[in-house]
């Protein structure tokens, strides 16, 4: 049985990226075992798929958070093959699009997609809050608080100030 793991890069590029909370997936094509997948712009588009969710699984991702595909065809008059499998590959998932019609693409391809996704990184964890320690709670004696209470009091006081 053949692995689900997305095909290795066949050029001098990183297939997957993270960015802060941005993951970025370089095009992929309808590659599988090292060749084009038969069956043209459908099942490329199909296989292609199938790869993006593979590369997007290696950084915790999913196709719920792609928020931007960018897809190249050889061929636009395939727009509507190419669409039909695209949003069967993507089931629900509907990010902002870009199709994009070329002379060409590597290896021969008729489609190639490349995804944006957006997966924040995990939030740390606030510090733990720091007990007061007895040194602490001894620098502010209790006399001390009485005469600076006494002090606030007496500002306030009417009488005093009719005094003055």
């Amino acid at each position: 049985m053949a692995s689900k793991k997305a095909p290795a890069p066949l050029g001098p590029y990183t297939p997957v990226v993270r960015a802060g909370d941005w993951v970025i997936v370089s095009g992929q094509l309808g590659i599988k075992d090292g060749a084009l997948v038969a069956g043209g712009v459908s099942a490329q588009t199909t296989q292609a798929v199938k790869n993006l969710k593979e590369r997007l699984k290696e950084q915790g991702c999913t196709l719920n958070d792609i928020a931007k595909t960018l897809c190249f065809l050889t061929d636009m008059d395939t727009f509507a093959t190419f669409n039909e499998a695209y949003v069967a590959g993507f089931a629900g998932a509907r990010p902002a699009r870009s199709t994009i019609g070329v002379a060409a693409l590597p290896f021969g391809g008729a489609v190639e997609i490349e995804a944006w996704a957006y997966k924040p990184l995990a939030a740390p964890k606030p510090a733990a809050k720091k007990a007061v320690t007895k040194k602490a709670a001894a620098k502010k004696s209790p006399a001390k608080k009485k005469v600076a209470v006494k002090k606030a009091a007496a500002k306030k006081s009417p009488a005093r100030r009719a005094k003055k």
